[in-house]
């Protein structure tokens, strides 16, 4: 999948948000758009889309200007080629599913490489929704339509804003698999936008930081989600590695999932859908990681790894400290007490185990 270049350079000022964006976002698969309320994520997706217009400055993708104060050049929304998914999914009640995907489909460039009817209904699957009133989906229903529609305006950069936050976990789970699929199968570059982190760290490939209206970091996922700096913004509690591994076989009795981390065997709840050879991602909290000196005996934690600490950044705010762990390549992170640090002697360079308490799958890497 190629890359189209967002460029982002705006102002925008309001009484209790000032935004101030400077940005080259290389737009491939999924780009994340994380911060807390009130940061200015869905303000920014606005003016992109065009459906606010900045202060000042320059937005333009690829080569296409859609917003240049300088110039006075001001795309309206309709031409700058964007699918835009809100929070709720802005259905129209009164049609059925497929009334709602026909307006889509017949306001926009039906000759557009790559998005057709059939594939979209396929891919969501829509087939036996498709005579259904809108009033009476599920919420996780309507968000496929509402994925659906997007998609049928046949974008060059697919817009997602928090379209999980109306949902509960069970219908969260039916949907990301959906926004898994999506951008991959049909080469759209997409934006999608929250401030749950475990969301993020399932569908991003990269993430831009945004807090008070200002950029604090833009970067591969799992680099952002291991700054230190950042946690005041990602959370102490989120905190963890994102780590590649390849399934090596399944135990139905035992409901699990055997895979090869950096050639060491780790056990996760069972994901029937992953193939024997599958490269996965894997996410690892650094609260669930423990140390010992020795490999354990006699302990319920079935996931112990050899490896060898590279650093320790010592929180002297709190009562807490990161360590940082390899394997061979891959990385593993520890949050202890400094209590604990001081009486193991840890150090860098020192062998050790990791007893990894929780695991779990992420994502295909592809």
């Amino acid at each position: 999948m190629s890359a189209d270049v967002l460029s982002l350079r705006m102002q925008l000022s309001y009484p209790r948000l000032a935004l101030d964006v400077r940005e080259e976002l290389s737009l491939s698969g999924v780009t994340a758009l994380f911060g807390p309320s009130g940061s200015g994520k869905s303000t920014l997706l606005r003016l992109i889309a065009g459906l606010e217009t900045p202060r000042a400055g320059r937005i333009a993708l690829g080569a296409a200007v859609w917003f240049d104060s300088r110039r006075g050049v001001n795309a309206p929304a309709h031409l700058r080629s964007v699918g835009f998914m809100f929070q709720d999914s802005r259905l129209f009640d009164h049609l059925s599913v497929r009334g709602n995907l026909e307006f889509a489909d017949k306001r926009s460039a039906r000759d557009a490489p790559g998005i057709a009817w059939q594939d979209v209904v396929a891919t969501l699957d829509l087939e036996d929704l498709l005579e259904r009133r809108s009033r009476s989906l599920s919420g996780g229903e309507r968000q496929r339509v509402a994925l659906a529609r997007s998609l049928l305006s046949r974008p060059r950069l697919l817009m997602l804003d928090e379209p999980l936050s109306a949902l509960d976990d069970k219908r969260k789970a039916e949907i990301l698999p959906y926004l898994q699929r999506v951008p991959r199968h049909f080469g759209i570059p997409t934006i999608f936008v929250s401030h749950a982190l475990d969301e993020i760290v399932q569908l991003a490939g990269s993430i831009l930081v945004l807090a008070e209206g200002r950029v604090q970091a833009y970067g591969p996922t799992a680099e952002i989600v291991e700054r230190l700096d950042l946690q005041p913004v990602t959370g102490r509690l989120e905190a963890g590695v994102l780590a590649p591994a390849r399934v090596s076989g399944h135990d139905p009795r035992l409901a699990l999932t055997h895979v090869d981390l950096d050639g060491q065997l780790l056990k996760m709840p069972i994901v029937r859908r992953l193939a024997v050879g599958e490269k996965i991602r894997l996410r690892i909290p650094a609260r669930d990681v423990a140390v010992a000196l020795s490999k354990p005996r006699g302990v319920s934690i079935r996931n112990v790894l050899a490896a060898t600490i590279e650093r320790i950044a010592v929180d002297d705010d709190s009562a807490f400290a990161e360590v940082f762990m390899t394997l061979r390549s891959a990385r593993i992170r520890a949050r202890l007490t400094r209590d604990a640090v001081e009486e193991l002697r840890l150090t860098a360079g020192m062998p050790v185990f990791a007893l990894i308490k929780s695991v779990s799958f992420d994502r295909r890497i592809v």
